[in-house]
């Protein structure tokens, strides 16, 4: 007989500064591997590389989940991939688009940024096994974005007209990363690599990266993107922001 995993604890706030922030601090009172943050809206949300993350109040999937994973500090990018593929297919369950993914996280539908991650990892006396916060956010319900984003991003109404309830998409992410999770810790990388590669938007394209310019080409055994530069060299870029070359 099949016995079930519990539920996972799920922390429900209106606003708040980030749910990374109370994700971590809730981590360090020992919150178990699982438990998640949702709130309504956040006053410093962040992105990758700093950034901030504006939202409209009640209009977004703002989550984060607490995760300890069971993997060497080496392994631990493949869970941001991971996490990519984990939100496209659960946008897919919930509610039928089919996302496409661009370098290393961002989750597009029609070209355009409808979800981005954060993953973040904070080590301690145990270096062996870190604390893991798997931030997620997923634009539901705007119908327009500030003008600096009005070109780049979109949300499920816009791209679809589809209303699909905030708790419907959070379970059915909560199960895909669950999912990939649980195959990268114990199938490694190489499944993870499969599937982002056939939901890639950026291979095959001419790219920009951190001053590196040339055809995105694969991502390696460690997620990594190849990009063939234009002398034929390949260079493995292991952290940046890609930008699409027109030609």
């Amino acid at each position: 007989m099949r016995i079930a995993a519990p539920a996972p604890s799920i922390v429900r706030l209106g606003r708040v500064e980030s749910t990374q922030t109370i994700a971590f601090a809730l981590a360090a009172d020992g919150a178990p591997d699982g438990t998640v943050v949702v709130a309504d809206s956040q006053a410093a949300g962040r992105g990758r590389r700093g950034r901030a993350w504006l939202d409209e109040p009640g209009a977004s999937l703002l989550a984060s989940i607490v995760l300890r994973p069971r993997l060497d500090p080496a392994r631990l990018p493949g869970l941001s991939l991971a996490a990519g593929v984990a939100v496209a297919e659960a946008l897919t369950r919930a509610a039928g688009v089919m996302p496409r993914l661009k370098w290393p996280n961002d989750v597009l539908v029609n070209g355009r940024k409808i979800a981005g991650i954060l993953l973040e990892s904070r080590f301690g006396a145990d270096t062996e096994r870190a604390t893991t916060v798997l931030g997620i956010g997923v634009n539901l319900t705007q119908r327009v974005f500030p003008a600096e984003l009005a070109q780049r991003a979109t949300s499920l109404w816009l791209s679809s007209g589809r209303r699909v309830d905030r708790d419907t998409l959070l379970a059915a992410l909560l199960d895909t990363v669950a999912e990939w999770r649980k195959r990268l810790e114990r199938q490694g990388f190489a499944p993870v690599r499969e599937r982002w590669r056939a939901l890639a938007d950026t291979l095959g394209k001419v790219v920009s990266v951190d001053g590196v310019r040339g055809l995105a080409v694969d991502v390696d055994a460690t997620g990594a993107l190849v990009v063939d530069d234009s002398e034929g060299r390949r260079r493995l870029v292991l952290a940046g922001d890609v930008g699409e070359v027109t030609r």
